[in-house]
């Protein structure tokens, strides 16, 4: 059986859902990575970073499109050994068209580490979909093994129930390694 990781980023605060925007106290991919990590049986890792967004949906959204222009990475403030794993699911927030800069430091410091690993990526928003991130992650992973990726809405995540009826295509997600 794969050993399998699931690494992602979150924020929690002020998150856009279909009627307005709303705090919550844990963020959308962290309730998503929770879930395929558990039915992966799989180990899991936040990534976490120097960095501290504003709580504010907007001003956090323009903070993150400045930092994102300005190729910065901020330093990582835990880290985690990806070498024993087979399988690495890779989850993230859309902003911007592609994954925070947070989770972008992460894989470019353990590139070299990705080496043949199959990466199953995954994602939260509420509309846009995976839009450039794939290309982004083939680009700062290019000897590993990139599978067919999952998207949620956030708002489906955030709701227990919600995230439970989707128990089947998280099933289906993990099957490419199972």
């Amino acid at each position: 059986m794969a050993k399998i990781l699931v690494l992602y980023f979150s924020r929690a605060d002020e998150n856009y859902f279909p009627n307005g925007i709303h705090a919550v106290a844990e963020g959308n991919t962290a309730k998503l990575a929770q879930a395929i990590a558990q039915a992966a049986g799989a180990d899991i890792f936040e990534v976490k970073t120097d960095h501290r967004y504003p709580k504010a949906y907007h001003a956090c959204t323009e903070e993150a499109k400045k930092l994102l222009a300005q190729g910065y990475r901020p330093k990582l403030t835990a880290d985690c050994d990806v070498s024993p794993y087979d399988v690495i699911c890779v989850g993230y927030p859309m902003w911007w068209g592609t994954m925070p800069t947070d989770l972008m430091a992460f894989l470019e410091q353990h590139a070299a580490d990705f080496a043949s690993k199959k990466v199953l990526p995954f994602c939260t928003h509420e509309g846009s979909r995976f839009e450039h991130s794939l290309k982004d992650l083939k680009h700062l992973l290019p000897r590993a093994q990139i599978l067919a990726g999952f998207e949620m809405y956030g708002h489906v995540a955030q709701d227990a129930e919600l995230l439970k009826g989707q128990a089947d295509k998280i099933e289906r997600f993990l099957s490419q390694v199972k």
